[in-house]
């Protein structure tokens, strides 16, 4: 166990912890929400330091995303537990293995040796991801720095349910972030998440402030998130408060976890909500989890034409020239285009 960062000491031996918005006050002898941090004797310790239950080298796209330094590999890395109790997710076997009575365990993986195996297969980056990287704060926290130093970069996907101190504590480190923003409905992320609305769109809003290169996902659900109304709203805030320049990803959700009674989202769902994007004024909307869609494609804001075609994860065409359109050379929004 290593001591958390980021908590207050109160009375009884009692700990608030400061790194989420649930602000867990933890009795001695207990654990917070994410059951991977424990409280014993008024100092609060975090239990998934340095133990990685999955590592591997992906596309940036798979985080996903699409505007940094594309076509590079990620080193990714990811801890059990997680601040949400999502009833349909996709990575529940890892992420809510310790609700469903299963212990902290994994590889014990230092965080010099991940930045030392990251250099060694030519990633330009390391992602928290897989899991909740905020769970394993200090994990991340201490291998992103080693990482800067190393001259690589650092990408949160993340639920955006970080603490304001949180993130101003990794922004030194920290590149770019790809957010889950799964609805814009608070009843929705009460009932299906375990938490509330408006701490993610507090932290999409300090990300960009921060001058963190953000892009947005959205699970598009049938029957839940799936709406013209919600998807509207969510296009419409990321245009106005986060910049018709920021990514938008819809993406299409497979039966999993507690929802395995749902369906797929239909492929026509999928392009509505990128039309609404674009309507929206995005610059960039994007078709997730279907492959070989031409959704899945960027295109030139300005003049229409394609400038990059993927197939899933793999980019198979591109045409953008020091940063512009091939076409007609207006800028390609993004960092390492």
């Amino acid at each position: 166990m290593k001591e958390a960062m980021l908590y207050e000491r109160r009375d009884r031996k009692r700990v608030r912890c400061l790194l989420c918005a649930h602000h867990c006050l933890i009795s001695n002898g207990k654990r917070g929400l994410c059951l991977v941090r424990e409280n014993h004797g008024g100092i609060l310790y975090t239990q998934a330091y340095g133990k990685s239950i999955s590592q591997g080298i992906d596309p940036v796209e798979k985080k996903p995303l699409y505007h940094f330094y594309p076509g590079s590999k990620a080193f990714s890395i990811a801890t059990a537990g997680c601040n949400f109790h999502c009833r349909f997710c996709q990575n529940w076997q890892i992420s809510q293995v310790l609700r469903e009575g299963g212990s902290i365990f994994g590889e014990e993986l230092p965080p010099d040796k991940i930045v030392a195996l990251a250099c060694e297969s030519g990633c330009q980056s390391i992602a928290y991801t897989y899991t909740e990287p905020t769970i394993f704060f200090e994990y991340a926290h201490d291998t992103a720095r080693l990482a800067h130093q190393a001259g690589l970069n650092n990408i949160f996907v993340t639920n955006g349910y970080m603490t304001r101190e949180a993130l101003q504590v990794i922004r030194p480190y920290l590149e770019a972030a790809n957010v889950d923003l799964k609805s814009f409905d608070d009843a929705f992320y009460r009932k299906w998440v375990g938490a509330k609305l408006q701490p993610v769109l507090d932290t999409l809003k300090l990300m960009k402030e921060l001058n963190i290169w953000l892009e947005v996902t959205t699970l598009v659900i049938p029957t839940l998130s799936d709406s013209e109304d919600n998807l509207r709203q969510i296009a419409s805030f990321i245009a106005q408060e986060l910049g018709v320049s920021t990514p938008w990803h819809v993406s299409r959700f497979y039966p999993a976890y507690e929802l395995e009674h749902l369906p797929q989202t239909p492929i026509e769902a999928l392009r509505k909500a990128r039309e609404i994007g674009l309507q929206a004024g995005l610059r960039y909307v994007y078709e997730g989890n279907v492959p070989g869609s031409d959704g899945n494609g960027t295109f030139c804001y300005n003049c229409g034409h394609l400038l990059v075609r993927r197939s899933g994860h793999v980019i198979s065409e591109y045409r953008i020239q020091a940063g512009h359109c091939y076409n007609c050379g207006a800028e390609v929004d993004g960092i390492g285009m």
